[in-house]
């Protein structure tokens, strides 16, 4: 593990974040399949963390359920490890990679076997905190007749 000014740096952490201000947090050997995870994964990459998390809590796929733990551990790493507001976190990373699979038997007709295989992943999870942007202000919208004016004015 390598120290930098005195702090021993996960090496890990420096491939996910590098210098950024952030965290991550990993499940490994999570008992779903890549793809259907990956399913839900999409669904939050790019969201705020907050955000993320009223998402998974509302989505139907059973993966939800993991990778809101997930999120959930990645926001807590950020505010106790690094001293960072959950309010202004953002999911910048969010991926899942194959674990191993287990190989299992059932019988079937005439003396036969079929191979049952149960699925495993890794769930990982980067979180990044982002100053919050000013909303930009909106003009005030015009006061145009639209297109029922239009024709009004040309009947007459």
């Amino acid at each position: 593990m390598a120290v930098i000014d005195g702090k021993r740096v996960n090496p890990r952490r420096v491939q996910l974040l590098g210098d950024a201000p952030g965290a991550f947090a990993e499940a490994r050997y999570v008992r779903t399949t890549a793809m259907k995870t990956r399913r839900v994964v999409d669904l939050i990459r790019g969201l705020p963390a907050k955000e993320a998390l009223t998402a998974l809590k509302f989505a139907p796929q059973a993966a939800s359920e993991q990778v809101y733990r997930v999120v959930e551990s990645a926001i807590a790493n950020a505010e106790h490890n690094e001293r960072l507001d959950p309010d202004s976190l953002l999911v910048t990373k969010a991926f899942v990679d194959e674990g191993p699979t287990m190989k299992r038997f059932r019988p079937r007709a005439q003396g036969r076997a079929y191979r049952i295989r149960k699925r495993t992943c890794h769930i990982t999870v980067v979180v990044e905190s982002v100053a919050p942007a000013a909303k930009p202000k909106r003009a005030p919208k015009k006061a145009s007749g639209g297109r029922a004016a239009a024709t009004k004015g040309s009947a007459e």
